[in-house]
């Protein structure tokens, strides 16, 4: 439904949930043995089901049975996934270790966390996502030359942080040398 629901159906739902949430996240639970798991499911199940609430209520079906059908599908389907990812480790064991990100990745990162973060934003956006600046502005609901000037700034205070970032790094290794 792209419309906003009527409060007597968001109320109508948020009873639903709140009188039969507990006692489903226990039924799974004890069918699955894992109670985060089960609280995922009955939470995911009925995320979906306020997306067709208006279905599930319009006198024909159980919303409650549908709620509970659908946790149950999704903790079957999240045990697939696990035992085929078990099956995958014993046949073709343990996935090498990922290395972690380079010492630039890192300064990059802390350099980005120090700039203001719609510099820091339209930064990400167009150099990292490639994204052009007419498409950075409407993505954020501003002016191409508010992106332009922002993408400015941002630069100039990133070469900065950057530049300190590297004669840190030169010190460093001439004082191991």
């Amino acid at each position: 439904m792209t419309g906003r629901r009527s409060e007597s159906a968001a109320t109508d739902f948020d009873a639903v949930y709140a009188a039969t949430a507990p006692r489903l996240v226990g039924q799974l639970y004890l069918v699955i043995g894992d109670l985060t798991e089960a609280q995922d499911c009955v939470q995911e199940a009925f995320a979906r089901a306020w997306l067709r609430w208006d279905t599930l209520t319009d006198g024909r079906g159980d919303p409650v049975g549908w709620v509970k059908t659908t946790a149950y599908r999704l903790a079957v389907s999240h045990w697939r996934h696990w035992k085929s990812g078990i099956k995958a480790l014993r046949k073709h064991g343990a996935p090498v270790d990922a290395p972690g990100p380079s010492p630039d990745a890192v300064a990059l990162r802390d350099a980005l966390a120090k700039l203001p973060k719609g510099q820091r934003t339209v930064l990400v956006l167009h150099h990292l996502n490639d994204m052009r600046v007419e498409d950075v502005a409407r993505e954020l609901r501003v002016a191409p030359g508010t992106v332009k000037a922002q993408l400015s700034r941002g630069r100039a205070a990133l070469a900065l942080l950057l530049s300190d970032w590297h004669m840190d790094v030169l010190a460093t290794e001439e004082s191991h040398a």
